[in-house]
């Protein structure tokens, strides 16, 4: 499906749907529980139907009626074998591989897209140390055994994905465990994210002085959980409004663990008098952001820099890469750094056509950046949005957008 946008400005109230990074853990513990959790709010998408279907597969049973979700769980008990499709899903990826193991499950995990390029070498290392044994080590991975607890010693600048998989999985064997951060938890908020839906469901997890400590044999507890707005997801809506646009933002928790809820502070910082001065962002902690967040800086009147986000070439795209191109072919001047963009002024962006590399975020961001174009924008293969935000073009024409879907070929 190609997008052809024209510019406009978009006005009026939007709620903003559920937050993914809540969803896919909610729908865990929920899974993971003796009871039955009823999950209030859940915007359906690719990757949560990837989590619920991996939960399917591991016991759990599932009632879906619009926006909410009835999950009877497993009590953390599963024999047997499982045949687990990913799809492209990171999240369900690294948070199932260690429950899997830890429920002792002769597991089988697939995916399509960059999923099998995503790393998964610290479970490979870490997980062969505590009981599990790797049949395959690349996609379609393979595991048997059971995980046993201990001494866990996790790279904090790869992915905050492997340490939230562990937290899940650690409660569920019997003995204690210890995760030893080896270098800086980077993307901390989607841990702290992580630990606070625990709770909910009855899992305590100890911070320490290098990382966690986890006590075994803990048990989850069913919940009654309405899931968040995304601030993810409202930051396209975010740096709209900074573009022109009135966009009155609705459903979203001020008192948020949510690190992208920073997009509001950085909007802030670069724009002075309704104009976009520039920004430098260290993005370690808001990698979803850096999309938007080019586009903001493409608008500037002075230069922009994002830093320190440089795992974003393992996501659905090389997203330093795509972000650049993104922009460029609409006239912008970013450049690729070791770690981040380097975002120029120009006088104004013009239309084009753009790739959107399979990634819903690249698409997204396009689409905010067509709004102030002085020429039509062409979004190709725009559909990968349904991967996080499957009514982000119905939302964008409801509050004014133009965009209609075009066949390039004719």
């Amino acid at each position: 499906m190609d997008i052809l946008i024209k510019p406009s400005t978009l006005k009026g109230k939007l709620d903003i749907p559920a937050s993914k990074s809540c969803a896919h853990r909610a729908v865990i513990c929920a899974a993971l529980a003796d009871g039955t959790s009823k999950l209030s709010g859940i915007t359906m998408s690719k990757d949560i139907e990837a989590t619920i279907n991996a939960m399917k597969s591991l016991g759990a049973s599932f009632e879906i009626r619009e926006n909410e979700i009835t999950v009877n769980g497993t009590n953390g008990k599963f024999r047997g074998q499982a045949d687990i499709d990913c799809n492209e899903s990171g999240s369900t990826l690294r948070f199932v591989i260690p429950i899997a193991a830890a429920l002792g499950v002769h597991a089988v995990f697939r995916g399509k897209g960059r999923l099998p390029m995503r790393p998964v070498d610290i479970y490979i290392r870490e997980l062969s140390e505590h009981g599990i044994k790797f049949i395959r080590d690349k996609m379609p991975y393979e595991i048997d055994g059971r995980l046993c607890g201990g001494t866990y010693k996790i790279e904090g600048n790869v992915s905050s994905q492997f340490i939230t998989g562990l937290l899940f999985a650690l409660p569920l064997v019997q003995e204690d465990s210890t995760i030893i951060m080896t270098s800086r938890l980077e993307s901390r908020p989607y841990v702290d994210i992580t630990i606070d839906i625990l709770r909910r469901f009855g899992i305590v997890i100890n911070e320490t002085e290098s990382g966690f400590a986890v006590k075994g044999g803990q048990a989850y507890t069913p919940c009654n959980e309405h899931v968040e707005g995304d601030y993810s997801q409202a930051a396209f809506f975010y740096v709209a409004n900074a573009l022109g646009s009135q966009v009155e933002i609705d459903n979203l928790n001020p008192d948020s663990v949510q690190g992208d809820k920073r997009i509001i502070e950085l909007i802030d910082s670069a724009c002075e008098n309704g104009e976009i001065k520039g920004y430098k962002a260290d993005c370690s902690d808001i990698p979803d952001l850096v999309p938007i967040l080019s586009v903001l800086g493409a608008y500037g009147s002075n230069p922009s820099l994002i830093y320190n986000a440089e795992r974003l070439r393992i996501k659905e795209s090389d997203r330093l890469a795509a972000c650049a191109d993104m922009l460029n072919k609409l006239g912008g001047n970013v450049s690729v750094t070791a770690d981040g963009l380097d975002i120029q002024p120009v006088k104004q962006l013009h239309g084009g056509i753009i790739d959107s590399f399979g990634d819903h975020r690249i698409v997204m961001a396009a689409a905010v950046a067509a709004l102030r174009c002085n020429g039509e924008v062409i979004i190709k293969n725009a559909e990968a949005a349904e991967k996080s935000y499957p009514d982000f073009f119905k939302d964008y024409i409801m509050l004014g957008g133009n965009a209609d879907v075009i066949d390039l070929e004719k």
